[in-house]
């Protein structure tokens, strides 16, 4: 969901149901002594029914009581269920139903048979699955619906409720929203997301995860009170992950003397863009710290919010948008003798890049652009006239966010979303920073939530399938 500033838009386990193959036990998975596991009676898990009658919701197709056509539910403040010819019909207690697919219920068993529990990695091999499997037998529990699955050793598996909600697909129920993202303009300056250097730094990862939220949040972060060193920045960066070497280095800590072929290191004014449009995998977090700035004036540091902007163009221009969610954009870095980056495949990326619908990466930088040569003949006005508005959008005063950084001061930004640029200066100006991968950054956060607002399968899941920290039932696995 994208809204703007504005509201703009371990003891012997006990059973784990009643199949043995389910128990979540030190035994049966063969784990060492010192591996953590969590078990808990299930049975005793909710002090009252969580679930109320659903027997209205699902009848069964036919009065015959056969395991194809009975409804199992012996509890009737539990889901209902029955076995069809192809699938598992689940009724639950909001009116709300579902069908899973025999095949798709025996690929994702997670007993520890088919289930590593502490790799989190398949076991059971797909390929050996019956195309036609059918469960034997179906019966709803508190914990979760068991199945039965015919085999010449008897396999049962049991899938949590909230799970099956979660990844129900016949059809999709409504899922909880992830984060909310914040869309932003100039007026973030009377407010801008901000975390103190004692905060991050602290053991218990409460900062960091306040720090990480509101890049994820907001797509930027402000950290004060750093100690103006290249060694406290570098410390503050691996407080999300390890850094990411580029053609500039790991860790850089450089002036306007032109060391590398960027204009980055010059004393040129940069408009607003994001960084290594010219790699097939952009950076995701970048840091900037300026630990000094003497004579001389100038250098103020621009953001603007990538989202935001193309929220108003998809508004009012949604050609433009259509267009610039379309056409891939030819790119490079040349400057260095020794590299020459182009991504791959070449022209393949839009500026606007979209996942399931929704907008997930803004990728611009004008100064990087290579030949627009991939352009049919009656295009390549509409995509001039399309990137000229998405220029004015980014240049105009209700979306640029202009800030003097001083020493002391640093600022985080996702460079998937986040475009940056500063103001030419004079004088010496050092700056120090690191790029950090987005995958490492999104696995620091999803570690962090997992800790601190872990999502309701997790938690549902954890008193009873938590093996080595982690739910077996965890939506990311």
């Amino acid at each position: 969901m994208l809204r703007t500033s504005c509201r703009l838009s371990v003891n012997p386990a006990r059973r784990v149901g009643a199949s043995s193959a389910c128990l979540v036990s030190r035994q049966i998975y063969n784990l060492p002594k010192h591996t953590p596991v969590t078990v808990t009676c299930c049975r005793s898990l909710h002090s009252t029914p969580k679930y109320s009658s659903a027997s209205a919701v699902l009848k069964p197709s036919s009065p015959e009581n056969s395991p194809t056509s009975a409804v199992s539910s012996h509890d009737h403040d539990l889901p209902v269920s029955r076995i069809d010819e192809r699938k598992v019909i689940v009724g639950f207690p909001s009116g709300e139903w579902c069908r899973y697919h025999h095949i798709w219920l025996r690929d994702h068993c997670r007993c520890s048979e088919c289930f590593h529990p502490v790799t989190k990695q398949r076991l059971v091999n797909t390929f050996d699955i019956p195309h036609d499997v059918k469960p034997v037998k179906v019966e709803s529990k508190t914990e979760g619906l068991e199945v039965t699955w015919p085999s010449a050793q008897p396999h049962t598996s049991l899938y949590p409720w909230s799970w099956l909600r979660y990844n129900s697909y016949d059809p999709p129920l409504p899922r909880e929203q992830g984060t909310e993202k914040i869309l932003w303009g100039s007026k973030i300056a009377q407010s801008p997301p901000t975390v103190s250097y004692s905060e991050v730094m602290e053991q218990d990862d409460q900062g960091l995860f306040k720090w990480l939220s509101n890049i994820d949040k907001f797509g930027f972060s402000f950290v004060s009170g750093v100690p103006p060193t290249t060694e406290a920045t570098e410390a503050l960066v691996r407080r999300i992950g390890f850094i990411r070497e580029t053609q500039y280095g790991r860790f850089w800590d450089f002036t306007s003397d032109l060391a590398k072929g960027d204009t980055a290191y010059t004393t040129l004014a940069l408009g607003a863009h994001t960084d290594n449009t010219y790699f097939t995998d952009p950076c995701g977090l970048q840091l900037f710290h300026l630990l000094s700035h003497t004579e001389g004036t100038g250098g103020s540091t621009l953001l603007v919010d990538g989202f935001y902007v193309a929220s108003l163009l998809k508004e009012l221009h949604p050609t433009a948008y259509e267009i610039l969610s379309r056409v891939g954009v030819p790119t490079h870095a040349a400057g260095e003798p020794g590299s020459l980056y182009t991504p791959t495949p070449q022209g393949a990326y839009p500026v606007l890049r979209h996942a399931k619908g929704e907008l997930a990466q803004v990728r611009w930088n004008n100064d990087d652009r290579s030949v627009m040569n991939g352009l049919a003949p009656s295009e390549l006005e509409e995509w001039y006239d399309a990137v000229r508005l998405w220029n004015k959008f980014l240049t105009s005063a209700d979306s640029e966010y202009w800030v003097q950084l001083s020493a002391g001061t640093a600022v985080v930004v996702d460079n998937h979303r986040v475009l940056h640029g500063r103001s030419g200066f004079t004088g010496k100006r050092r700056m120090c920073g690191a790029y950090v991968g987005v995958d490492e950054y999104r696995s620091k956060l999803a570690v962090l939530q997992e800790k601190f607002a872990p999502d309701p399968v997790s938690q549902e899941t954890a008193s009873f399938a938590t093996v080595h920290g982690r739910s077996l039932w965890n939506p990311a696995l």
